[in-house]
């Protein structure tokens, strides 16, 4: 058994060709199922139990001893480690918090529970009652009086399984990444913590937050490929959504002045270390204001979030300390261009080439970029003074784009004509593109001048998280089946 209470690394398992893993993993689960059987004929069906009454948590016993030391306490969690000592044996159970050892003796649970006991194996889920206590050699445990199977494990845990040493096969089995390394879970925590702490920011700010339709009957809004699917019922082509644009100003149209929802959004296209098929977005509109307004807006929402999430306004991120406390530089895209390449009085999509290629990779701190060419922006309002560019802006951090705002078109006439044209252009390329009438319908009632801006989640949660690759930032990240 393994002495040190812990999973062996990941890296320290021994390199198996795909045969021996089948072949080992084959052997183990007809022995458990042949323990199964066994525990069956002596009265035992760990599949039976439908509830436990957990009262407590191994991270609460460890850090508050003092107020459990002898105290009844009952918890369940799955055996990660076992060290039988004959009529006493040492398990220890993680539960959803942590670890925490659990002396298991015959005299205290009884021959006959002890003997089913013996019969256990590593993974099992087991429910365990007794008090709190601390070993000889200092180790603060729970003196077992009771234990109950909850659920029997037909497969051993992956400590022998090559498999978790493939990131790829770690995203495929995420549950088994999560039990071989729960530190992996602490990413997903903060996750949760991140999107809370954007609702409460947006709360305390008087937006509200919606839902909208997440299949379409026209291929609208940016210029994404989408997934098609069918409709039976109404016999009609539909489309998962790429963005949730178009919806929301409907409702500012409607009166509501600050609006966002948090949508996930499909897009058939590329996957790489920042782009999934779906994703998260979050997408926020505030009535009678401009781009500017958004740009102090995200300013001070990630410097707030940095503080709460990380106890700092700097996060480091792959070795770079990115300061998110301090004012973020702000720049038109043409002095960007400038100031990285000494071309000045550059336009249109030459102006959007040159940016990608000699600015953007040099964008490490935050920075706001502003004033896009008309020609990549159908959505935004066109300079009054400079009718070739608009009221856009990205921010970019770690030279990743992480959020696209506007001062967003209201002028129904313009729109259609971008719509229109953009419709071509996705025609030529054989999509089955189509005016969205309803949209165009609404702005000629009315859009009041607003503000837009939209973020990935998933590139917010990898700034502050450390992490690489967005698919250590979701849980389940499409991938490519294995029989494929």
């Amino acid at each position: 058994m393994n002495q040190n209470n812990t999973i062996p690394e990941v890296s320290e398992t021994p390199e198996l060709t795909p045969e021996e893993i089948t072949a080992d993993l084959g052997e183990q689960h007809r022995i458990r199922l042949e323990k199964l059987a066994e525990l069956r004929e002596m009265g035992l069906n760990p599949y039976e139990i439908t509830k436990f009454p957990v009262t407590d948590y191994a991270a609460d016993i460890v850090a508050e001893f003092e107020q459990y030391e002898n105290k009844d306490v009952a918890i369940a969690g799955r055996i990660m480690s076992w060290r039988d000592m004959g009529k006493a044996n040492f398990i220890d159970i993680r539960d959803a918090s942590g670890r925490i050892q659990v002396y298991v003796k015959i005299d205290d649970i009884g021959e006959e529970s002890f003997k089913l006991f013996k019969k256990w194996d590593l993974g099992d889920i087991a429910g365990i009652k007794g008090f709190v206590f601390r070993t000889r050699r200092g180790e603060i445990s729970i003196h077992a009086k009771e234990i109950t199977m909850l659920s029997k494990s037909l497969l051993p845990l992956p400590e022998k399984w090559h498999g978790l040493r493939d990131k790829e096969e770690r995203y495929r089995k995420r549950y088994l990444d999560l039990i071989a390394n729960p530190e992996v879970k602490d990413v997903f925590l903060t996750r949760t913590k991140i999107l809370r702490e954007i609702r409460n920011y947006l709360d305390e700010r008087g937006f509200v937050e919606v839902d909208t339709p997440v299949l379409h009957t026209v291929e609208i809004g940016a210029a994404a490929r989408p997934f098609i699917t069918h409709h039976n019922t109404l016999d009609i082509e539909m489309f998962l959504r790429i963005e949730t644009e178009l919806y929301l100003k409907k409702l500012i149209v409607g009166g509501f002045d600050k609006v966002y929802e948090v949508g996930r959004i499909f897009r058939n296209e590329g996957m790489d270390s920042t782009h999934n098929p779906e994703f998260t977005t979050i997408e926020m509109y505030w009535a009678y204001v401009d781009y500017f307004a958004m740009m102090d807006l995200i300013e001070d929402m990630y410097r707030t979030l940095c503080l709460k999430i990380c106890g700092s306004d700097t996060v480091s991120y792959n070795g770079v300390e990115i300061q998110l406390g301090k004012p973020w530089a702000r720049m038109t895209m043409q002095e960007a261009v400038e100031k990285y390449t000494g071309k000045a009085g550059k336009t249109g999509l030459e102006l959007i080439e040159l940016f990608e290629e000699f600015a953007e990779p040099n964008l490490i701190q935050p920075t706001i970029i502003y004033d896009y060419p008309v020609e990549n922006s159908p959505l935004a309002k066109r300079k009054a003074d400079d009718p070739a560019f608009t009221e856009r802006f990205e921010y970019f951090i770690y030279t990743r784009e992480f959020g696209n705002a506007f001062s967003e078109l209201n002028d129904p006439i313009d729109q259609r004509e971008r719509f229109t044209k953009q419709v071509e252009e996705r025609r030529k390329e054989g999509a089955n593109a189509k005016l969205d009438e309803d949209f165009l319908t609404a702005l000629e009632y009315g859009f009041p001048p607003t503000g837009g801006l939209g973020l990935g989640l998933d590139r917010l949660v990898m700034l502050l998280t450390d992490s690489a690759s967005i698919r250590d930032v979701l849980l389940f990240p499409t991938m490519k089946p294995t029989d494929s």
